[in-house]
């Protein structure tokens, strides 16, 4: 249990800045896609684990609370059994009683344990959902931006095969390299404004994860988590 949740916290920590930065350095989304086959990976055993742990805190608090009653109703009948002078039945039953309060004691001991576990559990499994949508919606993102970027090298090539034939001295082919020049340059300017709103759109969603982690550890240190 201990090993699953070291890794989950692993992926909730996961910088999301630096995922990006390696993901562009590396003109893929490959970096995004491990960290997304790692995290659903790691949320289908958690929720298995949630299911196992809460499935034991139900059983604990059941046998917990069938042992409390117990004793308490031994409680009443020992008072019951020295009002009717029954010595030897009360020394008996007082004997269970002891023996059903230390059950009681140890299951409700062992039930708050795994009430907290399965607690952590499940605030685990609610951030790494958190943290998993986040970065899907950057995968789509900066698969625009790569795409963009693609585009803008083809266009780029294009320019070049252009300055080429501008060489060879021929008016119409000049003209023909001019006019599709003039497009190239329209295309490029609709590319660099879709970049730029991309850019804004990632900076934002960046800087919302940024300040929601700011106040998810300013929470934890006034004890709000």
């Amino acid at each position: 249990m201990a090993s699953l949740l070291d890794k989950v916290n692993t992926l909730i920590m996961a910088n999301l800045h630096s995922l990006v930065d390696r993901a562009l350095q590396q003109n893929s989304v490959a970096v995004l896609d491990e960290y997304i086959r790692q995290a659903e990976n790691n949320l289908t055993a958690l929720e298995d684990a949630i299911a196992t742990v809460g499935g034991n805190v139900r059983t604990l608090k059941r046998k917990y609370e069938e042992y409390d009653a117990a004793a308490q109703q031994l409680d009443h009948d020992i008072d019951t059994l020295l009002q009717k002078g029954q010595e030897t039945l009360a020394v008996a039953a007082q004997s269970d009683l002891n023996a059903k309060q230390r059950l009681a004691a140890d299951y409700k001991a062992q039930y708050e344990q795994q009430s907290g576990e399965y607690q952590k559990l499940v605030d685990a499994r609610l951030k790494l959902e958190a943290k998993l949508t986040t970065i899907k919606q950057e995968r789509e993102h900066l698969l625009a931006l790569l795409e963009l970027a693609k585009s803008k090298e083809v266009s780029l090539r294009a320019i070049k095969s252009l300055d080429d034939l501008a060489g060879i001295g021929d008016s119409d082919v000049a003209r023909i390299g001019d006019q599709i020049r003039a497009r190239l340059d329209q295309a490029s300017a609709r590319m660099e404004m879709a970049t730029t709103r991309l850019d804004q759109q990632m900076d934002e969603i960046l800087e919302k994860d940024k300040i929601e982690n700011q106040l998810a550890e300013r929470k934890k240190r006034l004890g709000l988590a």
